[in-house]
């Protein structure tokens, strides 16, 4: 059922469901098949803040089915309709609501909104949904960690150099100009998304996969996340690149100081990650739409092939996009005469390579989380002091940035980012890995 201040029919709304499948859904489907979930669509004229549509939509509701409501709405209106749904009583004990980001602009935003939906919800009746947390690669993360015994063993500093967390973007700001100027990169991406991404790979082994198991450990790490010191913080704004506009134009700003790019180092005060330094970066107009996680390992103690042999490290690179699988790169001999040179090559699984056609038929991101409510699965989803936590260390980032009248770096669309992101990494020795 589609609920909307829009006033359309069902046949106006089925118009837009049909042509959303054609163009987004990834297997064709044949028009009977269509035809027959159209049959199943309805749509409602509601009205967030009074009460037109209200009884229309109770009407719909039958007795025995789980009842979930997806919020695509602005923050601003989470608590009306949550209101709305138990004036009604539309809402029942076992009744889901899914919401999406930004989880509010800070932490005392982000406090109001849990506070505003716990009025009427319960903490295990709310779904903050991150896509992110939906890919097939991102919940392999914990089956590669904690189903073989080849790599938990070794996760940790003592055999660990650094880990690199990247998601870029080609593409610019486009139609959320106005929404983007208000959030940056640090908001928008930093917060939620890469945040979930360090939790799950640098988390300690939950007792069960169970939800409430597997939030309470990725909450251990944000709260031992160190502060970021401003030398260890890179923000940027893309410049123009032919007929694409630069960032201030893109936003219609021309004083803009929000960040289209972020690139950081940190670090995790426990026994486990102690000394190894976590990189994270993220940004739009870049050179490839790309998304991985990087854990460089040590060097060998001691190099028994002497100096012409070169100095190597093993990576595991866990890809979320585009092409999603998993790169161990091992170091082996050159082929060839001349002593024994070495030199690094990738054993590489893509999932759709390695499954064959169940990746290609598994669901999208999308689909398992909106399964995963109806199921009452929250393991995927952010609990409310998990967001909280998060802001709290993102949010000294962007108050001293402010303070500090802090400006964004210039850089080229299609390139890595700013020059200063480089440094980053080669101040401590260390590079990023190409964007590709």
């Amino acid at each position: 059922i589609g609920a909307a201040r829009s006033e359309l029919s069902d046949e106006e709304y089925r118009d837009i469901v049909r042509a959303a499948i054609a163009e987004f859904g990834a297997i064709d489907h044949s028009d009977r098949d269509v035809d027959e979930f159209l049959s199943r669509v309805s749509y409602i004229h509601v009205d967030a803040k009074g009460s037109a549509g209200w009884a229309a939509l109770k009407s719909k509701m039958r007795d025995g089915y789980v009842r979930a409501f997806y919020f695509s709405v602005a923050p601003a209106l989470f608590g009306d309709l949550a209101e709305r749904l138990h004036d009604h009583d539309i809402a029942q004990r076992d009744s889901r609501i899914v919401v999406e980001k930004p989880f509010g602009k800070d932490l005392e935003t982000a406090r109001a909104l849990n506070a505003t939906l716990a009025k009427h919800f319960r903490e295990d009746q709310i779904y903050r949904i991150d896509h992110y947390l939906g890919k097939e690669t991102v919940q392999n993360l914990m089956a590669v960690r904690f189903g073989n015994m080849l790599f938990e063993p070794l996760w940790n500093a003592q055999f660990i150099d650094h880990i690199q967390i990247t998601v870029s973007e080609t593409v610019g700001v486009g139609g959320r100009g106005g929404y983007y100027d208000q959030s940056g990169a640090m908001r928008d991406m930093v917060q939620n998304h890469l945040m979930q991404l360090l939790c799950l790979i640098a988390m300690e082994p939950p007792s069960k996969f169970d939800p409430d198991a597997v939030r309470d450990e990725k909450l251990k790490v944000i709260r031992a996340l160190d502060p970021v010191e401003p030398h260890h913080l890179v923000r940027g704004q893309y410049r123009a690149d032919g007929d694409q506009p630069d960032y201030r134009s893109a936003v219609d700003n021309p004083r803009s100081r929000t960040e289209s790019f972020v690139a950081l180092k940190t670090h995790i005060s426990n026994w486990r990650w102690a000394g190894t330094p976590f990189y994270l970066r993220t940004g739009k107009r870049m050179r490839a739409r790309s998304s991985e996680i990087a854990v460089v390992f040590k060097e060998t103690p001691h190099s028994i092939f002497g100096p012409d042999a070169g100095s190597h490290r093993n990576a595991l690179v866990i890809r979320l996009q585009p092409d999603e699988g998993i790169t161990l790169d091992v170091t082996i001999k050159e082929p060839g005469p001349g002593g024994m040179r070495l030199v690094d090559v990738p054993l590489d699984m893509t999932f759709a390579e390695a499954l064959g056609p169940d990746a290609e038929t598994a669901p999208e991101a999308y689909e398992r989380l909106i399964m995963d409510v109806i199921r009452g699965n929250q393991t995927l989803f952010m609990r409310g002091d998990e967001v909280e936590a998060a802001w709290s260390w993102t949010d000294p980032i962007i108050y001293g940035w402010e303070a500090r009248n802090d400006v964004p770096k210039p850089y080229d669309s299609g390139s890595s980012g700013p020059e200063d992101a480089l440094m980053l990494l080669h101040r401590d020795g260390r590079k990023w890995r190409e964007i590709r």
